[in-house]
């Protein structure tokens, strides 16, 4: 492998990763917080894709201008959902939850058959397929925005939740909810809070998503088990575990598809994370507490 390869596949595989870290930020920082994981989250993601697409095709929009549009509608899916059907599950068993957003998910995939049909779609703009050559490298600008988008993401979610009061009460809710309560914290506003941004990071992911990918009532199937990976991988709760677990992956099934087989690089992560989960069960950067989310 020449190093001009290694740098191309290595820029590639960043890229790549911080597509994923910017599916899996959302779904870290609910289950920090409320010790939920949401199985809807690769549906919430494509709700999301959709919204963007007919943002552009219908109301012409810019596909990153619609960003305003998306992130917020997706704030808002998540309030109703947290308010109908997460808030009754907590507190109960996590067989209720699992099975209460694995319906949600089965249900969300069925409208979206319902209402879309099962066909591909896809946006086709000149920024789509606008390439970036910086000397050795070539890099596609869809590709290149999500990956800055999921850096500053993350430093956002980061100084939120050190710098702010709420940023703090949230902390102190992911730490222990009893003693955030005695303390003054509203804490079902909290969840709802925290639910609603979460949803919101995943309209962001799925908005900058749908320059690069097509969207179908199937799509979130793609990601989710890659996002849970990255999570799982990371540490759960933790936002640096979740930027730093994409970057890993992604590096990993770029160079793993190429040196040994595309139909390999699955196999190969999921490898990687077992060995991990064995070395240290609670993931890279898993701990409990406030320093999850601060970390």
């Amino acid at each position: 492998m020449t190093l001009q390869l290694f740098v191309q596949l290595l820029a590639a595989g960043v890229l790549l990763g911080g597509v994923y870290a910017l599916i899996s930020i959302g779904l870290t920082l609910i289950f920090g917080v409320m010790r939920v994981v949401n199985f809807a989250h690769g549906e919430f993601l494509m709700l999301a894709m959709y919204l963007s697409y007919y943002a552009v095709t219908s109301l012409h929009m810019n596909p990153y201008l619609a960003l305003i549009v998306v992130a917020p509608g997706l704030y808002l899916f998540g309030l109703v959902v947290e308010m109908t059907i997460i808030k009754p599950t907590i507190g109960r068993s996590d067989v209720v939850q699992v099975f209460a957003t694995v319906g949600l998910s089965i249900v969300l995939q069925a409208v979206a058959l319902m209402a879309f049909s099962a066909n591909v779609m896809g946006i086709n703009l000149p920024i789509t397929n606008a390439l970036i050559s910086l000397g050795w490298l070539t890099i596609g600008v869809p590709q290149l925005i999500a990956f800055v988008a999921a850096m500053l993401v993350a430093g956002a979610l980061f100084l939120f939740l050190a710098a702010t009061d709420v940023g703090r009460a949230i902390r102190a809710t992911a730490q222990d909810r009893g003693a955030a309560a005695l303390m003054g914290v509203d804490v079902p506003a909290i969840y709802r809070l925290t639910f609603a941004l979460g949803s919101a990071m995943t309209g962001l992911a799925g908005g900058l998503l749908m320059p690069i990918y097509s969207v179908s009532p199937t799509v979130g199937e793609q990601f989710v088990l890659v996002a849970f990976v990255v999570v799982v991988l990371g540490g759960m709760g933790s936002v640096t575990g979740a930027l730093v677990g994409g970057l890993l992956i992604g590096v990993v099934e770029t160079f793993s598809g190429f040196v040994i087989d595309p139909q390999w690089k699955q196999a190969i992560y999921f490898l990687i994370f077992l060995i991990v989960l064995v070395v240290r069960p609670a993931g890279l950067f898993g701990v409990r507490g406030s320093e999850e989310l601060s970390s």
